[in-house]
């Protein structure tokens, strides 16, 4: 790949996979609209490059977690939160496995994404009815997973569905934020390792791959930033109005 695009397609993955606004959604536009190609193992590392961006941010919880997870310590406040992230990624590993292929093959409509644009605008807008009265728990880790494992569909952004769901439940901003972030760390490994499997070693450009995971990581980092800020600001939903504008452009220009 040229490496004009992978710097490009960094900025675009670093952007969207962290934003309300959904990679998947933007990934499929481009490829329909531009005609750019993104190859397996080049999506995988700009994955991998957004990954290293949560870890950059998180990396004292990260370290915590493990820690805890080491001792075998499932009581104090990183070793529930382990716990928590475990039973959030049951959701996504089902789904994932089973139904695998189908979401597969929707990156392949420009109008699915634009419908599932629209609903994840929509959803994100009721984000602004937060009312603070929850602490994450079993039940409320597992709901959140639920919104993670339907951000497969195309469209449908995950961070936008689990912060908003954690939202409208009642927790905290600032522990749905970090929740939210640290449960896409298995789920992305996760996806990696399944999709590692069929790619073509052969087409691999190890210097593209390592312009755009660079690029995707320092992108992505700085989207983290924002969203914590408006997270944090009560302006979360602002993301909606951008998502159901481009939903509706899609609906437009493919239907008419």
């Amino acid at each position: 790949m040229q490496y004009l695009q992978s710097i490009f397609l960094g900025v675009v993955q670093g952007l969207t996979e962290w934003l309300p606004i959904s990679s998947s959604g933007h990934l499929v536009i481009i490829q329909n609209s531009l005609g750019i190609k993104v190859p397996l193992m080049f999506d995988i590392a700009l994955h991998f490059g957004t990954l290293l961006a949560v870890f950059a941010m998180f990396w004292q919880d990260i370290f915590k977690i493990i820690s805890s997870l080491a001792r075998l310590n499932f009581s104090d406040e990183h070793g529930k939160l382990a716990k928590h992230i475990f039973i959030g990624s049951i959701p996504i590993a089902v789904v994932g496995y089973l139904f695998h292929d189908f979401f597969a093959s929707l990156f392949y409509s420009s109008i699915s994404v634009g419908f599932t644009l629209l609903t994840t605008g929509v959803f994100i807008y009721f984000s602004k009815f937060h009312k603070q009265s929850r602490m994450l728990d079993s039940k409320e880790s597992l709901l959140v997973g639920i919104a993670q494992a339907i951000s497969i569909i195309p469209g449908i952004s995950r961070s936008g569905f689990t912060i908003t769901t954690g939202l409208l439940r009642g927790m905290e901003r600032r522990e749905i934020f970090r929740y939210s972030f640290l449960l896409s760390v298995p789920a992305i490994i996760g996806a990696s390792v399944f999709e590692l499997t069929k790619v073509s070693w052969v087409e691999i450009e190890i210097g593209s791959m390592l312009v755009g995971a660079s690029v995707a990581a320092i992108v992505g980092y700085l989207s983290l930033k924002l969203v914590i800020k408006l997270v944090l600001n009560r302006k979360f939903h602002l993301f909606s109005f951008y998502c159901v504008a481009l939903g509706l452009l899609i609906l437009a220009t493919n239907l008419l």
